[in-house]
């Protein structure tokens, strides 16, 4: 296993913590709507806010363990990816329009991230000496 240089390392740790308490200030946030939405929108505000609380336990995984979450990298980035992608067909919704770009700067972080942990090592068999 390579050893990682603590000037790579630290940076992505730091991006990836910071990813998650933007998803925990989300959630905060979030609560908000949840209280206000009415009945045709309270479900999916509801099923938003704890998708936050998901997200921010997956970035906390991450930087805490960034070689020891085999899946886990590819799956918050295909996702924050493809919602900032979509964002851009879905033009006419306003959500889509405010929280797109988020979507696009969280999957930019999340690779740097990636890049500077080399987050891919994650899926690499690791001996245990004895």
């Amino acid at each position: 296993m390579t050893i990682i240089p603590c000037w790579q390392d630290i940076p992505g740790r730091i991006l990836m913590a910071l990813c998650c308490l933007g998803a925990i200030g989300a959630f905060y946030i979030s609560i908000s709507a949840v209280r206000t939405a009415g009945n045709l929108t309270v479900w999916i505000e509801t099923w938003r806010m704890f998708g936050f609380l998901v997200f921010a336990g997956m970035f906390a995984l991450l930087a805490w363990r960034p070689r020891s979450s085999a899946g886990i990298w590819e799956l918050v980035f295909f996702h924050k990816a493809a919602v900032g992608i979509s964002s851009f067909f879905l033009s006419n919704s306003q959500e889509a329009i405010s929280s797109g770009p988020i979507d696009i700067v969280l999957s930019i972080l999340i690779v740097a991230a990636y890049i500077c942990t080399r987050g891919w090592q994650s899926w690499s068999v690791h001996k245990v000496n004895k």
